[in-house]
């Protein structure tokens, strides 16, 4: 195969990159390694409802992901937060109280974070976009770019953008080789979210609601530190959704996670809370397309991101990072993805000028 253009990445950088491409009639092909679009986006849907098992929230002051809400007719509605919070300390005892709900003012998207991909990808042409097709390989040669996917098929492109966490891109192999400096200013970045995990309960009534909660939780004991409510705007089925703050390595028994993310439930909200309709799990640190040996511990606090200059011409200008990690002013957000993938088509058009 043959393009001008190879996006290797179909999350919302990618996805978002994609669709300026398409619009403006370029040449262009978007490699994705899963079987779906969206890398860290992720929502189960159960009857009507949508959950996100990746990120969930959106905020004002961020102008990217509004306009492109907008532009492509979805609807966003806030963060549920009204009602007491309740914290568990280290003796479980359960304490409820008036409180500002850490994500009060945060918005959220109807249909869930996949109705924004799914929109996006419908004004892709679909042949551009080839899924289950992981990239283990670039080679530079003359003018062009060649990648080798792991079932042995060649795409030549004169571009490419990297539209992964830069630790995932750095586990490619280049050839020649990447500068020292370049290796090692990709490796030093942390990929957001790769360290987390999420248990998201769903249920048949808003039982904490009706009893003046707002579902909101901060707890020193069990597998989850932070809780909120998951609840579509209108309607049920509704749901918990909680962050799991125990190491990877300590949670790798699925089993036994399952087991004490529902009594911790219970413990918190009440003896409903522990008999969930269904429990999804998604763990983040054990995703090979989002994390790697180095995202193995959780982040506590948000990495300062950017591209650092070392990154910034590699290969002449020709292999260009996207992911959100090198977005300047939003980093590690929806907004950082859609940044980067701005940031990266301005790059295409340098290059190609």
């Amino acid at each position: 195969m043959q393009t001008d253009t190879l996006i290797i990445g179909g999350g919302l950088s990618g996805l978002s990159l994609a669709a300026r491409l398409a619009a403006e009639g370029h040449d262009f092909l978007l490699a994705e390694a899963r079987d779906r679009l969206g890398g860290r986006i992720l929502t189960e849907r159960l009857d009507a409802a949508s959950f996100d098992l990746g990120p969930a929230w959106f905020w004002p002051g961020q102008p990217r992901i509004a306009a492109l809400i907008e532009q492509l007719n979805l609807s966003r509605f806030e963060q549920f937060s009204n009602g007491e919070l309740t914290y568990e300390d280290e003796q479980r005892q359960v304490l409820r109280g008036r409180g500002h709900a850490s994500m009060e003012g945060s918005w959220r998207l109807h249909g869930g974070l996949a109705a924004l991909i799914d929109a996006l990808a419908q004004g892709i042409p679909a042949e551009r976009i080839h899924m289950a097709t992981p990239v283990k390989a670039l080679a530079r040669s003359g003018g062009h770019i060649t990648a080798s996917t792991r079932d042995g098929t060649q795409i030549r492109a004169r571009r490419v953008v990297l539209a992964l966490p830069p630790r995932v891109a750095a586990g490619l192999s280049f050839l020649p080789d990447l500068p020292g400096e370049a290796r090692t200013a990709m490796q030093g970045i942390a990929t957001w979210m790769a360290g987390q995990a999420k248990a998201l309960a769903v249920y048949d009534r808003p039982f904490w609601r009706e009893a003046g909660l707002s579902g909101d939780a901060m707890s020193r004991v069990g597998p989850m530190v932070e809780i909120h409510d998951a609840s579509p705007a209108e309607g049920g089925p509704y749901a918990l959704f909680g962050f799991i703050g125990i190491p990877p390595l300590a949670r790798s028994d699925a089993q036994l996670l399952r087991q004490q993310v529902r009594a911790q439930l219970g413990g918190l909200f009440g003896p409903a809370a522990a008999a969930p309709l269904q429990l999804f799990l998604k763990d983040w640190a054990f995703d090979p397309f989002t994390a790697t040996d180095q995202d193995q511990q959780p982040l506590y606090a948000h990495p300062r991101y950017g591209l650092p200059r070392a990154l910034s011409r590699l290969w002449d200008g020709r292999l260009i990072l996207a992911g959100t990690e090198v977005a300047r002013q939003f980093g590690g957000y929806l907004e950082g993805a859609l940044e980067a993938g701005e940031l990266a088509h301005l790059h295409l058009n340098a290059v190609e000028s």
